[in-house]
């Protein structure tokens, strides 16, 4: 019998899924500054005592809050957002093919079968995960310079004063608005990556390796900002606002438009897709190696025995 190569052996779930968290946890620590931004530039006109200052595009945001409130806020969250991928990105990641398996009823997966994967992988992944949404969201929105006294000292406090004044339903708020991003998100990034990188190999224009998946994250990251920035931005101001200042997700999204018009649906969405084609290139590069790093480990000492 031929023995198969590290590449040609298909990984394991458990192997994908620790991929999938490990890999997303780079990518976050990476690009999180610019998550931080966009978060900014999403609340900016919510309210007047959101911020004194007027943040402009997304380096000047940057800047802004690194010379404003120091360098170390732009990574305000930051535990809350690795926890987060790590409870939701390596399962809505690192299920997605098992998943996509049993939705194939041919040889082959249809384009319906990708979708239907996405969808529940995204689905169950947001419930499981949206408890540090929601903390990561409000930490990076806090400002100590301006405004209301900053509601959480840090990533558990935070966690525990939602807990106690809103209940635990506070940690699953915005669930739906997040439940429609996070299915967009996941189906467009998922599925996208996924036909474009099987184009480009089964059309021999690359190989299955490094500029292939930087290729397919890069294209999979444009598509999934231009259908998921209106529902991202309505997300973050229900996520972020106080006990009683919407009182439904619709409600956000009406009061949005009416007092900052259309436009408002699509604030942060440069650092949004900065972020997410960033983010997308480090993730998928570092999720394929890393998979086939670990399989190769595991046939080398599988031969060592």
């Amino acid at each position: 019998m031929v023995g198969h190569t590290a590449s040609d052996v298909p990984p394991t779930m458990a192997v994908k899924i620790f991929s999938a968290g490990v890999a997303a946890c780079v990518a976050d620590i990476i690009t999180f500054p610019l998550d931080t931004a966009k978060v900014r530039l999403q609340i900016q006109g919510e309210c007047l005592t959101s911020s004194a200052f007027r943040y402009k595009g997304v380096l000047g945001t940057i800047i802004t809050l690194a010379k404003t409130e120091g360098p170390v806020k732009l990574y305000s969250g930051l535990p809350a957002g690795l926890q987060r991928q790590i409870s939701f990105a390596s399962l809505r990641i690192g299920l997605y093919d098992t998943v996509q398996e049993f939705f194939t009823t041919g040889k082959e997966a249809s384009l319906g079968s990708k979708i239907s994967a996405g969808l529940t992988t995204g689905g169950v992944a947001v419930f499981i995960g949206q408890p540090t949404e929601v903390v990561k969201v409000r930490l990076q929105a806090q400002s100590h310079l301006h405004g209301p006294k900053p509601r959480y000292t840090g990533t558990y406090n935070a966690y525990r004063i939602i807990a106690t004044t809103e209940g635990l339903t506070g940690l699953w708020k915005g669930t739906t608005p997040n439940l429609t991003r996070n299915v967009i998100i996941n189906c467009t990034e998922l599925v996208t990556y996924d036909l474009m990188k099987e184009a480009l190999v089964k059309n021999k224009l690359l190989a299955d390796d490094v500029p292939c998946h930087f290729v397919s994250a890069v294209v999979a990251g444009f598509c999934t900002t231009v259908l998921s920035s209106p529902v991202d931005v309505v997300k973050t101001r229900f996520v972020n606002s106080s006990p009683g200042q919407y009182t439904s997700v619709p409600n956000c999204a009406m009061m949005m438009l009416t007092r900052e018009g259309p436009s408002a649906f699509f604030k942060g969405s440069v650092p949004s897709f900065l972020r997410l084609g960033s983010w997308n290139i480090i993730m998928f590069v570092c999720f394929e190696q890393l998979k086939r790093e670990l399989m190769r480990s595991r046939q080398t000492m599988g031969c060592a025995t």
